[in-house]
Order: structure tokens, then sequence, then C-alpha cells
């Protein structure tokens, strides 16, 4: 009995283990899947969060710990020293393109609504407005209610970036610019996790209620959810990939170095992701959501993972 838990142990610790964002875990679940169909062992994939992921992933190099992370953004300065101090090298892949959609039910109201007015409704430095239209007569006239990532997500840290400071008066961010990107404490922003499934059963059930996730969770539920307008720009697959969209972002997947000769199939896996039948033009990802890359970028990142 000893011996056989020792064996699924190692079994386990061996096996392509893979942690990090909920925006992007659906796609690499997709790639692990078909991978594990063409006769590989499937990967274990996790959803953490791009924070917490970025965490396991850099705490070291022993077996035990993930062999890549998903993120929705790039690594942060302080996330690289920490890889570099436990002795984790990695190579970053852009696997894909996205959008955050701002988005409610399909029985709640249409909206089209700018970055100013997003920040003024959501930040704690702002005028803490108890409805929409106490922002702006065209805006709905209810009750602000937003659910938002989690602090950990990857999600939360992008539209911190392209909304909250992008839209934050000069005078805050002149005094701490720290400050433009914290939430309202008094029951209107509601810290959701790391869940985007969930998110959306909630908007069924909370017409008025809004949240922030990722474009591949907005397509697969277009029946019940839609999406708002931000600064007069649809969130399409064509606004995404350009970048007219104002909250467009890229993803990421992190790969380890140092697993590359001590768990079976890392390499393989790798560039299997970044396949053309997986992300190119026509890649079974874009299916469920995922905006593909430019050929110079997608060629880019071929070449790196090879």
């Amino acid at each position: 009995m000893l011996f056989a838990t020792i064996s699924v142990s190692l079994a386990n610790s061996q096996s392509i283990r893979i942690v990090g964002s909920s925006t992007v875990y659906p796609f690499t679940t997709v790639v692990a899947e078909r991978f594990g169909k063409e006769g590989n062992t499937t990967p274990i994939v996790e959803s953490t969060g791009t924070g917490g992921g970025m965490k396991l992933f850099c705490k070291g190099y022993d077996l035990t710990t993930p062999s890549a992370t998903n993120a929705s953004r790039a690594i942060k300065a302080k996330e690289a020293k920490m890889c570099e101090n436990n002795g984790v090298s990695f190579i970053e892949i852009v696997v894909g393109n996205d959008g955050i959609a701002f988005a409610n039910s399909v029985d709640g109201p249409k909206v089209s609504i700018t970055r100013a007015q997003l920040w003024q409704a959501m930040a704690a430095k702002g005028p803490q407005p108890e409805k929409w239209s106490d922002i702006d007569p065209s805006l709905p006239n209810i009750k602000i209610n937003v659910m938002i990532p989690p602090a950990t997500s990857g999600t939360r840290d992008a539209w911190n970036d392209l909304v909250m400071n992008k839209a934050c008066p000069e005078e805050i961010k002149k005094a701490n610019k720290k400050d433009c990107a914290l939430m309202r404490e008094d029951g209107a922003m509601i810290e959701a996790g790391e869940n985007d499934t969930l998110l959306v059963q909630k908007l069924k059930a909370e017409p008025n209620y809004f949240a922030i996730f990722g474009y591949s969770y907005l397509m697969n539920n277009r029946d019940s959810i839609q999406a708002a307008k931000i600064e007069g720009k649809d969130i399409t697959l064509e606004s995404i990939q350009d970048y007219s969209y104002p909250v467009a972002r890229p993803l990421f997947v992190y790969f380890k170095k140092e697993h590359f000769d001590m768990v079976p199939g890392l390499k393989e896996f790798m560039q299997s992701y970044v396949s053309k039948k997986a992300i190119g033009k026509r890649g079974y990802l874009l299916d469920i959501g995922l905006v593909p890359l430019d050929e110079q970028t997608l060629a880019a990142m071929r070449t790196r993972a090879k």
C-alpha cells in the first residue's frame, strides 16, 4: 500500500501541471485535452488566478511546483525577481489577445460608458455615487453594483491599468498614483472569485448587476449576457485584435525551463499550444473566444517555442 502511494505521488509529480489565470484557463484546458487524446498524459490545469499562479510557479523548480502558469497580464518585476531568487527561469509565450468586457444580463439596460465614468462609479477616491444616473443622466437610473475580480486576478490588474489608472484625475495621480486603482468599500463593488462561470450565473439572476471578465466568457454566453460599449467601441474580435477597443490585452503562458528535461512532454505541449491548428487564424481555440495574434507575432512565438 505504501509503495502504491509513493508510485502515485511520483507519477503525479511528473505530470505537466499548469496553474494561473481563470481567463486563460479554458484555452489551456482545451489544448491539454487535445494533447491527451494524441496519446500523451493529459496535463493537469488549475485555475488559481494570475497572481496566485505566479507565486506557485516562482516558488522553485522541484517537481512539486507547476511546470507552467497562465497569465492574463505580463509577469511583474517583483514576480520575475522571485523566480530568479528561487532558481526559476522561464519562456514567455503570448498565446492570443483578449478584451475585458463590462457586462450585464440581456434583461438589464444596454449601456454605453466611458472610462472616466467607470472610474467615477468604482473608485474609492471618486464621488462614490449611489446610482449610475448620478454620474450622467444617459446612464441607467439604477443602483451601482459591480462584481469585480479579486486582487490576485490578472484581469483586475489589467482593468486597473487600462481603466482605473487611465481615467484617474491628474491631481490624484500626482498625490499618489496607487490611489487611482483603489476600489470603493461601501458595498457597491462586490469582490467575486476566480470562477467566471459563477459570475455569469449571478448576472442572469441579478439583471441590474454588472461584472468584469474576459471576451471568451461573453462569447460563450451571448444568449444571456451583453457587453457595454466603452468609449463608443463594441467589444469584438476585430476591435480587440487591432486594440481599438480600449480594454484589450495580450494573454500569456509561462513555461518553466528547468522542467523541460524533468517533466515528460512539456516541450511538446508548449509547441502544440503555439501551433497554427491551435492559435492560428483558423485555430480551434478561436471557436471558444480566443482572439488570434497577428501573423508576425505568431511566427515569433513559434520560433521562441522551438
